[in-house]
């Protein structure tokens, strides 16, 4: 496929930010694929063969606990890719497991290309070492805020980490997926659900969540979600390859 034509079809800001002689190089180790909701990318001690960077579905760093319950500690959309410990020279993780949560398109990558690019090219790491960087502040943060603050403004913000991903207020999850995500109790999600609609900010039925209100949103939640954008823009800004 021709750089030209491959780079009509990618929004993921990652891949945008690449030096364009870097992008047309692995470009040939690139495909675009469709991930169905609930799909597992990689299990605790696999190596990473392939990294994911997504165009218009989001994807869940999560935990599980020996007692079988799990917790999100990343989310990952548009602005990211998942599989950093492929160029962070560990290939192999021993407690991360990565779901789809809302399905969609994804550039997937062959991970030893961009590992060489990685360790000659400056130019690259100047792309990928602020992201991780921010990837880093968001589980931070996430950390912070599950322990902090209360359900009612963790689900507002995690909807809004949703929303800002995919660029939709329409967004298809199920209360049992957010309760896992959360690492909370589906009844929980349910209150805090039914206060959120009770004040007219979403609107839920089987599956899906619609958002109502965007600011009010905002508002109903803490300020884990600004702090973590803020910083995506500080490290990441608006680099493009045009711009280069």
């Amino acid at each position: 496929m021709s750089y030209g034509t491959f780079h009509m079809s990618v929004k993921n800001c990652l891949l945008d930010a690449m030096p364009r002689e870097v992008y047309e190089k692995l470009a040939p180790n690139m495909k675009q694929v469709s991930l169905q909701r609930g799909h597992m990318l990689h299990h605790p001690g696999e190596t990473i063969e392939d990294l994911y960077f997504p165009i218009d579905c989001v994807i869940s760093i999560t935990i599980t606990m020996t007692d079988g319950r799990t917790a999100e500690t990343g989310l990952v959309g548009r602005r990211e890719v998942i599989g950093v410990n492929a160029f962070m020279g560990g290939r192999e993780t021993t407690q991360t497991t990565y779901i789809v949560q809302v399905a969609g398109t994804a550039i997937k990558m062959d991970a030893r290309p961009l590992l060489e690019e990685f360790d000659r090219n400056k130019d690259l790491r100047d792309v990928l070492l602020p992201y991780t960087q921010a990837l880093i502040a968001q589980i931070s943060q996430t950390t912070a805020c599950n322990r902090l603050h209360t359900l009612e403004q963790r689900l507002a913000r995690w909807l809004l980490e949703v929303q800002d991903r995919v660029e939709s207020n329409e967004l298809r999850l199920t209360q049992e997926f957010i309760a896992d995500m959360l690492g909370v109790r589906r009844a929980g999600v349910t209150q805090a659900a039914q206060k959120l609609q009770d004040s007219g900010i979403i609107r839920y039925a089987r599956g899906h969540v619609d958002i109502l209100d965007l600011q009010r949103l905002e508002a109903a939640a803490c300020e884990c979600f600004s702090v973590v954008k803020d910083e995506y823009d500080r490290l990441l800004g608006e680099k493009r390859r045009g711009d280069r």
